[in-house]
């Protein structure tokens, strides 16, 4: 571990790997977060940060996606007509939805990263039905951030989280209803999110008291590095993508500004694949695009 990252000088790393069924957890979650300080008394953590990165691979064959049969409601065969399982997604070798985080660990002076105060992000954590999956699979949330849950989808939809340590609950949620919105108050690695009407549907959450976590993915975002001299970049995207699921831009867009980047980015709402519905917005659609070349890219605008 470099010396940018020591502040986690004794720790270990659970990881939940949904993919291969089984999770590096005990019966009461296994991350000890649950068990910190009087919250009264804890202060919040502000020595020194760091990253670490990697990639969790996968060796052998990977299982094939099994196709599923979606024939009880037609919508789902419409909105995406190549359904398959989601139980292991492997590309060039590498796993994706992998929870990943640290289980335990003490900073350089001897102080529980469970003892700290860690205030929950401002920002939701966004969870969608869009091609009568759930996106994304697997999810990292902190305790009492906002969950906000979408449906994209042309078809109702019914979420229904089970965990061990919160609250369940069951809410139907047709198409154009506004966003469900919960939070869950105790840490929990993982609960298993599931839809009533469409049972192959499955997300899994991750729920920290800290920040410490990530989720792999198909398409490593970490690979970005910084000051390797990338064009200004300009991300055109729907919300309604069936094919491709607007997070995987969302986390790319969001990585880049981080590591410093000149990042443009718009979200159609409405569209398929092709981001756009109407002649207008495909016009707009093209000028946001011919305007991103003339004065971004060109030499001499």
């Amino acid at each position: 571990m470099k010396k940018r990252t020591r502040v986690w000088l004794v720790g270990t790393i659970g990881l939940s790997l949904l993919a291969m069924g089984s999770a590096c957890t005990k019966k009461d979650d296994g991350s000890g977060t649950n068990k910190s300080a009087d919250s009264g008394s804890a202060v919040a953590y502000s020595g020194p940060k760091g990253t670490v990165s990697g990639v969790v691979s996968f060796n052998g064959t990977p299982p094939a996606p099994k196709k599923i049969d979606s024939s009880a409601d037609p919508v789902c065969g419409q909105r995406n007509p190549n359904l398959e399982t989601e139980d292991t997604v492997v590309k060039d070798g590498k796993l994706a939805n992998v929870f990943v985080y640290v289980k335990e660990g003490t900073t350089t002076d001897g102080k529980k990263v469970g003892d700290f105060k860690w205030d929950p992000p401002s920002t939701a954590v966004q969870l969608d039905q869009n091609g009568c999956h759930y996106r994304p699979h697997v999810l990292g949330i902190q305790t009492n951030q906002k969950l906000s849950i979408t449906n994209s989808d042309p078809t109702q939809h019914n979420v229904h989280p089970t965990p061990k340590n919160n609250p369940e609950w069951n809410q139907s949620q047709p198409n154009g209803a506004p966003p469900i919105e919960k939070t869950f108050a105790r840490s929990e690695v993982l609960i298993p999110v599931k839809c009533n009407q469409h049972p192959w549907m499955k997300s899994y959450i991750g729920v920290m008291k800290h920040p410490l976590f990530a989720v792999s993915g198909d398409q490593q975002t970490k690979n970005a590095e910084r000051g390797k001299g990338y064009s200004p970049i300009f991300f055109y995207l729907s919300t309604r993508d069936d094919r491709v699921h607007p997070g995987h831009a969302r986390k790319m867009a969001a990585r880049l500004e981080e590591l410093g980047y000149d990042v443009s980015y718009y979200e159609e709402i409405e569209g398929g694949h092709g981001a756009s519905v109407t002649n207008e917005q495909l016009a707009h659609r093209l000028a946001l695009s011919y305007t991103h070349l003339w004065t971004r890219l060109s030499a001499s605008p």
